[in-house]
C-alpha cells in the first residue's frame, strides 16, 4: 500500500515537472527583428535646439495667477524659427492660444491619421531645491554628451524629438502617406485640460479617429528588468488613474495643558495609519500581464520558469513586486499622503484637522470604489471625505496586435536592434488619457 501511494506522489511530482517544463520550454519569444535602418549623422544642432528648448521658462503653476504667458509665446516662437520646413509646410493651430497642434497631410486619405503628442511646459523648481541641482534647472548646460534641465526628459525632449525627426524628413522630400498630427499640450504637469483635453476635443468635433496616438511613457530602460540582461523598451499600453482625497474633521479645541481625550490631529492620524495598514490587494492587470508575455521568454531559465507558469506562481510573483516601490506601484492601487494641515500655535490643541492623500489606480478599478473603500476603512463618521477637482479614472487597455503597436515596435527595432520590446503600464499621468476619447489604441513611449 506505501509504494502504490508513493509512486502515485512521484507521478504527481513527475507530471507536475512536466507540465511546468513543457510551459517553460514552449512560452516563445514574442520578439521581431527588423533590418537596421542606414544610420545618418546628426548635427551637434539638434542638441543645441533642446538645451536652447530647456532655457524657456515653460512652467505650469497650481496657483492659475502665477501663469506666465510670455515665456509660452517665446517657446512658440523659438519653434517658427528653429524649424521653418514645418511651418511652411504644416498646417499650424494654437488651441486655446497656447497649445500647438500641426497637420501633416498624407498622399492616402483612405488612411487613418496617427498623433504623435508630447508637452511644452515643466513643473516649477523651489528656490530651497536649487543648491541640489548638478546644474541650473533652466541653464540647458551641455557636459560630457548630457544636457541638463528641466525638460530634458519630460517632455520637451519630445517635442524637439518630433519636430527635428519632422524638418529632417521634409528636407529630404518626404511625403507620409497617413497624414501625421503634432500635438504640443501647455499644462500637463497640472492636468492637461487646456492643452491635450482640448486639442482632443478640437479633432473629434472635426471628426478624426486616429489609427494610434503616442505620447510620451517609459523609455528603452538599462537594468530596470529583473532577470533581463539586454535593454528594454517599454510600450506604455495603459496608465494608472489619479486621485486625491481630502480627510477633514472638527473637534473641540482648547489648551495644551488640558488636552481632550482625543484630538482632531489624533483623529486624521489614526485614519491614515488605518488606511496604511489596509491596502489595496496586488493583482495582475491586463497590462501587466502583457508585460509577463512578452519579458518572460527573455529572461534567464529560473525566471523563465517563473513567467512560463505565471498564472500558477501569480502569489510569488506578486511578492516579489510587492518588494520595492516601483514594482508596487506596477501591481497594486497605491496611497500617499501628501499634504497635512492643522495648528497655528505649539501649545494650543487645533479644533481642526486635514490630510490629502494621492491615490494611483489600476486599471480595472474605479475612482468610486476607492472612495468607497476609504469610508469603509476610516469607519467614522467625523471624518469628512471629499475628493480634488483634478481627478482621471484609470484608462483603458490598448492592444499589442493592433497596426500601431508594431509600427512602434518595428521602429524601436530598426534604430535599436538590439533592444526587447515589452509592453508595460505607466504608473504616472500623461496627456494620453485625454486622446481616448477619439482613439482606442494610445501607447506611450519615450524614445530616449
Amino acid at each position: 500500500m506505501f509504494k502504490k501511494i508513493l509512486s502515485v506522489i512521484i507521478f504527481i511530482l513527475v507530471a507536475f515537472l512536466g507540465y511546468l517544463l513543457f510551459n517553460t520550454f514552449t512560452f516563445n519569444s514574442k520578439q521581431v527583428n527588423y533590418e537596421p535602418v542606414a544610420k545618418f549623422p546628426i548635427s551637434d544642432s539638434v542638441a543645441g535646439h533642446l538645451s536652447d528648448a530647456i532655457k524657456i521658462k515653460t512652467i505650469s503653476y497650481e496657483n492659475p495667477a502665477e501663469f506666465d504667458s510670455i515665456p509660452f509665446l517665446d517657446f512658440s516662437n523659438f519653434l517658427k524659427v528653429t524649424y521653418p520646413l514645418v511651418h511652411q509646410n504644416l498646417v499650424s493651430e494654437k488651441i486655446n492660444k497656447y497649445s500647438l497642434l500641426y497637420t501633416w497631410k498624407g498622399s492616402n486619405t483612405g488612411l487613418k491619421p496617427v498623433i504623435l503628442a508630447a508637452h511644452m511646459d515643466v513643473v516649477p523648481v523651489g528656490e530651497e531645491d536649487l543648491s541640489s541641482w548638478t546644474a541650473p534647472p533652466f541653464s540647458g548646460e551641455i557636459s560630457d554628451e548630457i544636457i541638463w534641465g528641466r525638460g530634458a526628459m519630460d517632455d520637451k525632449v519630445g517635442v524637439i524629438s518630433i519636430l527635428e525627426a519632422a524638418e529632417h524628413l521634409i528636407a529630404n522630400g518626404y511625403q507620409p502617406k497617413r497624414t501625421i498630427y503634432l500635438a504640443f499640450g501647455c499644462d500637463e504637469e497640472i492636468g492637461g485640460i487646456n492643452g491635450a483635453k482640448a486639442i482632443a476635443q478640437h479633432l473629434q468635433t472635426k471628426g478624426i479617429e486616429p489609427e494610434f496616438v503616442l505620447d510620451e511613457g517609459f523609455s528603452i530602460t538599462q537594468g530596470l528588468v529583473p532577470g533581463v540582461l539586454t535593454d528594454v523598451a517599454l510600450i506604455g499600453t495603459a496608465e494608472k488613474g489619479f486621485a486625491s482625497l481630502t480627510l477633514s474633521t472638527t473637534l473641540p479645541g482648547g489648551h495644551s495643558m488640558m488636552p481632550n481625550a482625543e484630538t482632531a490631529i489624533e483623529l486624521i492620524a489614526r485614519a491614515i495609519t488605518n488606511l496604511e495598514a489596509n491596502p489595496f490587494p496586488p493583482e495582475i492587470t491586463e497590462p501587466v500581464q502583457q508585460f509577463l508575455e512578452y519579458v518572460g521568454p527573455e529572461m534567464r531559465f529560473q525566471e523563465k520558469v517563473v513567467f512560463a507558469n505565471n498564472r500558477l506562481f501569480r502569489s510569488i510573483i506578486l511578492r516579489i513586486y510587492q518588494q520595492s516601490g516601483p514594482g508596487r506601484a506596477v501591481v497594486q492601487t497605491t496611497m500617499a499622503p501628501t499634504i497635512f494641515n492643522s495648528g497655528i500655535k505649539d501649545n494650543i490643541i487645533p479644533t481642526q484637522a486635514m490630510a490629502t492623500i494621492n491615490f494611483r489606480i489600476l486599471p480595472g478599478t474605479t475612482i468610486e470604489q476607492v472612495t468607497t473603500r476609504v469610508k469603509e476603512i476610516i469607519n467614522d463618521e467625523r471624518i469628512r471625505t471629499t475628493i480634488k477637482d483634478f481627478q482621471s479614472e484609470p484608462s483603458n487597455v490598448s492592444s499589442t496586435s493592433t497596426e500601431g503597436f508594431n509600427i512602434i515596435n518595428q521602429s524601436i527595432k530598426e534604430v535599436f536592434p538590439l533592444v526587447i520590446t515589452v509592453p508595460n503600464l505607466v504608473i504616472g499621468a500623461t496627456d494620453g488619457r485625454y486622446y481616448s476619447s477619439i482613439c482606442d489604441n494610445v501607447y506611450r513611449f519615450l524614445p530616449i
